[in-house]
């Protein structure tokens, strides 16, 4: 647009990023018509308005005021934009208002507008809906549906931004499924008889064991890129010829180890392979299947015991390179001391480049894992000592791990615990999370230790930001284990927004962090109660002698392309609703469901907003299993 003028420059830009607020839909429905920027504040707010300050500025005039002479190029302030009166440019280049029009109280007519208990007008700041309860104040509650009643580890929105996402089972293979608009009554859209892709004849599954993640590549909708996280038997498949991590590199002699669950040392092996959905359609975004043959081998490395491997797999939304979480290993108290040891990648977070492939003579001679590069600004830049792959270290058994969508540096893992506290970390480069000289705040005595041992002192751990003794939640059998969640972007929760949900394996609860103050990483949480919608697609059932939906077991968290989450469980996909449908209030839910004065209803909060097609429309829308952590 090309405005010289700063002070114009600020407004202007409040304005139109006005669009990317989560609660922007509120600001463009005090009229039906089109419009191209939101209702601008020009009068006092009454005392029964839905915005939270007993007055406003007048927005409108300090807009008119600041840029009436600043030349704006396509500026959504044109009359033929708006569809209303005013006086049309001397030329076709006017570019400023008091050329497009005639006086302030014209421009004010077009795009200003009160606030009352009926709509709400843009005063230059982020849109808060009725906030009379603090953020800090925990929801009273979250409501769930039930839409589908598969049991999957993964969900991964399709990369185009549909309506569709990827299911995984533990098995090995990959669904694509249609989600139904939340109210719609709908159930999920998944053929079991018709996987996109399936990879049961290269994955081993077992209790613990089997596809632990997936993920698209960010081009995915014009490359068909997609990698798979699982683990393999070397005993039953030819691929599965990793090398051990348990070897001399990091103090560790596999013929010492002995055998694990009747296992030989690094018998079993994760593996990250490349697979492509090109070929099977005019366009990958459109493919409907994909074939069970690799494209590349990223990665392989045998697991010296049978648990604690992760495994889950992550593009970064800022940097675009996968990150791979890896569990310590295995055995009590991590007997090698892996999870310190720098030149091990077990019990680390990696952070590897799949779009620049060595050769296979640079893959040797660098001493890779697979086909990938090293990111040049990864901690061993820093770190002379860390091998390059790792990002961060010190972790134990990462489940579940996720990018906050509107925040992006704030990397959320959940770390399992051994046996007593489960925790959550925000991951930094570098960082180092205390495994095994801490199990979250508590100083660990391993048992035994043959690789050796790391003290106190000798390293700065970074303190979980979140965590839960075992004894919290399962105080008759003592056993907890931590998943992971999202931080709530969604708008169909408006009470939710903002707060971090994760949850424990054994769905007897569920919690919601806050950060307070915003930006200082110092978050306090919440259990929180959760119910199934009477109105739920799928009957939810219950647990005896209990409110609580019967969940079963909760193996992770999903987020579409919506943003709303969803809980996969043993029983079932679960998505959260707005809190009305469980009678949970939330003062923010009504003031946004609260009907605009033109012809028009405004959309409630159970709807979401359309894709934005050049103006901003509203439209009403919207095996059991125990996780390799545990024991």
């Amino acid at each position: 647009m090309n405005v010289s003028d700063t002070a114009c420059a600020s407004l202007l830009k409040s304005i139109l990023c006005a669009r990317c607020d989560p609660f922007s839909g509120q600001l463009f429905t005090v009229q039906s018509t089109l419009r191209s920027v939101p209702v601008l504040c020009n009068s006092a707010i009454p005392a029964n308005s839905s915005q939270s300050k007993a007055s406003l500025q007048d927005f409108c005039s300090e807009v008119w005021d600041t840029c009436q002479t600043a030349s704006i190029i396509n500026s959504p302030f044109s009359p033929s934009l708006q569809g209303q009166g005013g006086k049309l440019p001397s030329n076709t280049n006017g570019t400023t208002l008091n050329e497009l029009w005639q006086s302030k109280t014209d421009f004010c007519n077009a795009f200003g507008g009160a606030s009352n208990n009926e709509s709400i007008c843009f005063e230059g700041k982020p849109v808060a809906l009725n906030n009379n309860e603090s953020q800090i104040n925990p929801p009273h509650g979250l409501c769930l549906e039930k839409i589908g009643n598969g049991s999957y580890l993964n969900m991964v929105a399709h990369p185009d931004g549909s309506n569709r996402a990827f299911f995984s089972s533990q098995m090995g293979k990959v669904w694509l499924a249609s989600i139904p608009e939340e109210g719609s009554g709908g159930q999920l859209e998944l053929d079991e008889s018709s996987p996109f892709v399936d990879l049961t004849d290269q994955v081993y599954f077992d209790t613990q064991f089997g596809m632990m993640g997936m993920s698209f590549h960010p081009n995915f909708a014009n490359n068909g890129r997609f990698f798979a996280s699982f683990n393999c038997n070397k005993d039953k498949w030819s691929g599965c010829n990793g090398i051990c991590s348990c070897n001399s590199n990091v103090n560790c002699d596999p013929s010492k180890l002995g055998t694990s669950n009747g296992a030989q040392p690094c018998q079993y092996q994760t593996v990250i392979a490349e697979y492509t959905a090109n070929g099977t359609a005019s366009q990958p975004s459109s493919a409907e299947s994909a074939k069970p043959s690799e494209v590349r081998r990223i990665f392989t490395m045998g697991l010296p015991f049978t648990s604690q491997h992760g495994g889950q797999i992550l593009f970064g939304p800022n940097d675009g390179y996968l990150y791979f979480m890896m569990g310590d290993g295995g055995g009590t108290d991590d007997p090698y001391n892996f999870s310190q040891n720098k030149k091990s990648l077990l019990g680390k977070v990696m952070r590897l480049d799949v779009d620049n492939i060595p050769s296979a003579s640079e893959i040797s001679k660098l001493g890779l894992w697979g086909s990938y590069s090293i990111p040049k600004d990864n901690p061993f830049s820093e770190d002379k000592d860390l091998q390059p792959e790792i990002w961060a270290l010190g972790l134990r058994n990462p489940w579940r791990c996720s990018f906050d969508a509107e925040k992006p540096s704030y990397f959320f893992c959940g770390d399992v615990g051994q046996d007593l506290y489960e925790e959550v970390d925000l991951i930094t480069k570098g960082g180092n999370y205390g495994w095994r000289v801490y199990e979250g705040p508590y100083p660990v005595t391993p048992t035994e230790s043959p690789g050796g041992n790391t003290s106190l002192k000798s390293i700065n751990p970074i303190p979980p930001i979140l965590g839960y003794t075992h004894s919290q939640i399962n105080k008759n059998e003592g056993s907890a284990s931590i998943t992971g969640g999202y931080v709530y972007r969604s708008t169909t929760d408006p009470c939710m927004f903002g707060r971090y949900l994760y949850a424990d394996l054994y769905a007897g609860a569920i919690w919601a962090a806050t950060e307070d103050p915003e930006n200082s990483g110092n978050f306090s949480t919440s259990k929180i109660p959760f119910s199934c919608a009477h109105d739920s697609p799928i009957q939810c059932d219950s647990v005896p002698s209990s409110s609580l939906p019967a969940l079963g077991y909760i193996f992770s968290f999903g987020q579409d392309n919506n943003k709303d989450i969803y809980i996969l469980a043993s029983s079932g996909v679960y998505r959260v609703v707005p809190p009305s449908r469980c009678s949970y209030t939330c003062s923010q839910e009504k003031a946004a469901t609260t009907p605009s004065p033109s012809s028009s209803p405004s959309p409630s909060h159970a709807s979401h907003l359309s894709n934005f097609y050049g103006y901003l429309f509203l439209q009403l829308s919207f095996l059991l299993f125990l996780l390799m952590c545990l024991m």
